[in-house]
């Protein structure tokens, strides 16, 4: 059955700029992505009906593609932080490829063992994956496949084109897009905003009723009850009220969610630690019995890429790390002894790599992709480096040597950051494969050359939006 093949990639690779493109804008506008699996998988069964030989795997490898990318664009999270601090301008083309691409096929190595753990050996429900799956099992169904193709990709068509007049009908004031207000609440105050985004509306449908109950209890705590009480202080004698409640809320409140996924990440690691080595084991048992006696051994749904190449590459990819890390440090106090800071780094993305794709893989299959805490996840992240980084060098009260070492962390977090996004994909993709008969190690050859797609167009993307829009606190920054 046609599978890994050349007009799917094709096909993968054009979906990816047009998805890919979508996320980041909407990341950088409300700080969350969402899942292109599914309407990827609609697209290419509408496209490739038109032509002889099109099966349900080919299909899967296409939204797999698809949805990688898309999902690598989270790394806008981290990435524009070296622009709002003023340490780059713009994205450098080929140093931010590079980075992200790196970040991403280390998250695909790192799930190849987590497959067995999390996916073929575990009862998590992976609702996007499951749904995709059930897709494009109905996609490949004869007659009534067709007309569901017709139908899903009018669908996606008017949703975009209802939304693209939405958002041209705000633009000309004629609807307000958002509104927010400040209000006291006792001695404290709180806000609260509401946006009329289609996206925001589309993204709600995709997450169910029990992720969006989950999401207004944190919406209930963090301004019903957090925000009141860390405001209360100085509340009353704040000149501008709104400025002040937003800073409680940016230098606590969100410090505090950030120590709950802290938490919350721990407890799922050591939930989770057994099955974890349990799929290593299972997968270096697996490589040795098909060195041994051959694919034929194998059930085709249980053939990931060997483990020696796994293990291999995830060795290998610290070298340009190193590189990337070693250039990027130039010019800043790293650069007088780079050696314990550049060791240390590269255990750090190692070790925090396992950890956050662990994490990160088992809450993608618990509630999906689109809702795993991925931000807070960063924040984690750039928060271990930082203290490694300044325990290491010494600043001296210089301003500019200060702002080298944070944007050292935050490009060590970026690489870290790739992992975790990718992770947070991949198992969601390979339950899809697992439910509709696909081979493991083409999905994920699949998945590295969607990571390859994604670091190529995320650069541009965001030179683009920088351009238009300017980062939040950047000098020249619009109101929007």
């Amino acid at each position: 059955m046609r599978e890994l093949t050349l007009r799917a990639v094709i096909l993968g690779a054009l979906i990816t700029l047009i998805f890919t493109a979508a996320n980041v804008y909407l990341g950088l506008k409300v700080g969350l992505t969402f899942a292109t699996s599914i309407p990827a998988a609609v697209i290419s069964m509408a496209i490739l009906r038109m032509f002889s030989g099109g099966t349900i795997t080919e299909n899967n490898i296409v939204q797999t593609i698809a949805s990688s990318a898309g999902t690598l664009s989270a790394i806008i999270f981290v990435l524009p932080g070296l622009v709002m601090i003023g340490w780059w301008t713009g994205f450098p083309y080929w140093l931010s490829v590079a980075t992200i691409a790196v970040g991403g096929i280390l998250g695909v190595m790192y799930s190849v063992p987590l497959r067995r753990a999390l996916v073929s050996g575990s009862d998590l429900p992976y609702p996007e994956g499951v749904a995709a799956a059930e897709v494009l099992r109905i996609g490949d169904e004869a007659q009534g496949g067709a007309e569901e193709n017709k139908r899903g990709l009018a669908t996606i068509a008017l949703g975009a084109l209802g939304s693209a007049a939405f958002a041209v009908l705000a633009q000309t004031k004629l609807f307000a897009a958002e509104a927010t207000t400040f209000f006291r609440v006792g001695a404290g105050a709180s806000t609260l905003s509401a946006s009329l985004s289609l996206a925001l509306i589309g993204v709600g449908h995709l997450v169910g009723v029990a992720v969006g109950v989950a999401m207004l209890v944190g919406l209930f705590l963090s301004y019903g009850l957090l925000l009141p009480y860390l405001t209360s202080a100085g509340a009353v004698g704040a000149p501008d009220l709104g400025e002040f409640v937003g800073t409680v809320f940016r230098e606590k409140v969100r410090f505090i969610g950030a120590g709950t996924i802290g938490v919350a990440a721990v407890w799922t690691l050591l939930k989770i630690l057994g099955p974890i080595i349990g799929g290593i084991r299972s997968a270096i048992a697996a490589s040795r019995q098909r060195s041994v006696a051959g694919n034929a051994a194998m059930e085709l749904t249980e053939r990931d890429l060997p483990i020696g190449i796994v293990f291999g590459t995830i060795i290998a990819s610290m070298l340009p790390i190193a590189g990337l890390l070693w250039l990027f440090a130039q010019g800043g106090p790293i650069a007088a002894n780079p050696a314990p800071t550049l060791i240390l780094s590269l255990i750090y993305i190692l070790i925090a790599g396992i950890i956050i794709a662990s994490v990160c893989g088992y809450m993608a299959g618990l509630i999906g992709a689109s809702n795993s805490p991925i931000s807070g996840v960063g924040i984690l992240a750039v928060l271990g480096i930082a203290l490694i980084v300044a325990a290491l060098n010494s600043t001296g009260g210089d301003a500019q040597a200060t702002r080298a070492l944070v944007a050292y962390s935050l490009f060590v977090t970026a690489i870290v950051f790739g992992i975790a996004t990718i992770s947070n994909d991949n198992l969601q993709d390979l339950k899809t494969g697992q439910l509709v008969g696909a081979t493991p190690w083409k999905q994920q050859v699949a998945l590295i050359l969607g990571v390859i797609f994604g670091a190529m167009v995320i650069p541009p993307i965001l030179d683009l939006l920088n351009t238009a829009f300017g980062f939040a606190g950047t000098p020249g920054a619009g109101p929007n």
